[in-house]
């Protein structure tokens, strides 16, 4: 496929993961508005526990779930690195589990070093973004309340070198914009299938034109403007030059992604402002979290092993 061929699709790409696993959402449900389940159900997993914060900016409790490595039992008086792992839409909890047993053998195996994870709870389509119309402070949550309140009650290295973002589809999307934004909380940023990544949210191969239009309404309060002053474009303008600097970023799609052409144009758009990045397309994966990390195989864990030295 030539660089024409990749850039006849800017205006497409918004994804839609039916579960954290990535699983493909062949037929998405249409909603009436994203549903706002703050506290899931409990997920089982390798070293996973589940937990809630009292919000105050939603004014609820919000559930998240943790990963913590046989090190941190073992080693009590050990500080760990902690990855934010950001799911896609539909909902992460039934991901968890395989993403947990992915993370512990890899670790036990001597391929990473031990790490945190948290399991964010981003709702079924939260976006990872504060709503417009003020139902859903997804950004506030996740950066003012959860980050603070992980650091306060585990043992973690708090420091923007102890901090990875990473996600597939929605959540690539999301740790774009969240490691874009604040880049002295977060060193190291990974984006997997990320949508969407687009300049204008319209209709895409992973949503039609009214659910597009939906979202663009809930959460970005209906004009293409207020999708823009929030979008991972803009901070990567504004922060150019510190995420040049001192961040260690990637992207990771497949290349029968239905998203490739979008996340192709965001890698363009990073090299235009010379933000540095790796840029890795897999060949014959498509939008599936699974079939990324496997095809990433050992990739994944140099990566982390770069980022947590």
């Amino acid at each position: 496929m030539n660089r024409r061929q990749h850039l006849l699709a800017l205006g497409a790409g918004l994804s839609g993961l039916a579960a954290a696993t990535g699983a493909i959402a062949r037929s998405p449900v249409h909603r009436p508005s994203p549903a706002l389940e703050w506290v899931t159900a409990a997920a089982g997993g390798p070293g996973v526990s589940f937990h809630t914060l009292r919000s105050e900016a939603q004014g609820a409790s919000v559930s998240f779930h943790i990963y913590a490595p046989p090190a941190y039992a073992t080693d009590p008086d050990r500080k760990f690195p902690v990855v934010y792992w950001l799911h896609g839409s539909g909902g992460g909890v039934p991901g968890i589990p395989q993403l947990a047993a992915n993370f512990d053998q890899a670790i036990r195996a001597g391929k990473a070093p031990p790490f945190l994870v948290v399991f964010v709870n981003g709702l079924q389509m939260g976006m990872y973004v504060d709503w417009s119309n003020g139902q859903a402070p997804m950004e506030t949550i996740i950066v003012h309340e959860l980050r603070p309140f992980i650091d306060a009650n585990w043992r973690t290295l708090a420091t923007r070198e102890g901090r990875l973002l990473d996600g597939f589809s929605m959540g690539g999307y999301g740790a774009a914009r969240l490691g874009f934004r604040y880049p002295e909380l977060f060193r190291t940023v990974s984006m997997m299938g990320a949508g969407p990544m687009q300049e204008f949210l319209t209709s895409a191969p992973r949503a039609s034109k009214a659910q597009a239009e939906e979202l663009l309404r809930d959460v970005y309060g209906g004009s293409q403007a207020g999708f823009q002053a929030v979008s991972p474009r803009r901070y990567a303008r504004e922060n150019a030059a510190r995420l040049a600097q001192g961040s260690r970023l990637r992207m990771v799609i497949g290349d029968r992604d239905e998203t490739f052409e979008n996340n192709l144009d965001f890698h363009l758009h990073l090299g235009s402002l010379g933000i540095p990045h790796d840029w890795i397309v897999l060949p014959g994966v498509g939008h599936d979290s699974i079939q990324v990390l496997t095809a990433l195989g050992d990739r994944q864990w140099a990566f982390y092993r770069e980022a947590f030295g």
